[in-house]
């Protein structure tokens, strides 16, 4: 079982109920930033909802439907910590630690956006996990 993983941060175009919006708060995160991970046992949608906040409280979305459980039964079992692992047009992206600290993965390789220009930006900021524990 690996000891880290990174999830998306889903339902972030959703608005809050109160205060600043989901995306607003994402944008104000940068990479290694703590995050809380907050269970929602009463979620009419979902009782097994994970709510991914920042550290000040406001909401940026959720751990995915199908990841909460695992990540739920993991929170019940022991350790767990997340750190904001950075965000792309569409969402956001957390990486989570169990019994250790979470630390952000090395960047992935450098592609060119454009094949004729010069940049040599990489293409995203996150890269997914090669494998996922799917055991719950």
């Amino acid at each position: 079982m690996p000891s880290q993983i990174t999830l998306p941060i889903v339902g972030v175009q959703f608005p809050n109920m109160k205060g600043v919006s989901r995306r607003f708060a994402v944008d104000l995160q940068r990479p290694g930033d703590p995050v809380e991970l907050r269970r929602e046992p009463k979620n009419p949608a979902d009782p097994n909802a994970i709510a991914v906040h920042t550290v000040e409280g406001v909401q940026m979305g959720y751990v995915p439907a199908e990841r909460a459980p695992y990540i739920g039964m993991m929170m019940t079992r022991g350790d767990v910590t997340a750190i904001f692992q950075g965000a792309d047009d569409f969402g956001a992206f957390i990486r989570i630690g169990f019994d250790e600290a979470p630390t952000l993965p090395e960047p992935g390789p450098v592609v060119p956006r454009n094949p004729e220009g010069p940049s040599q930006e990489p293409e995203q900021d996150w890269y997914p996990d090669p494998e996922y524990p799917d055991d719950v």
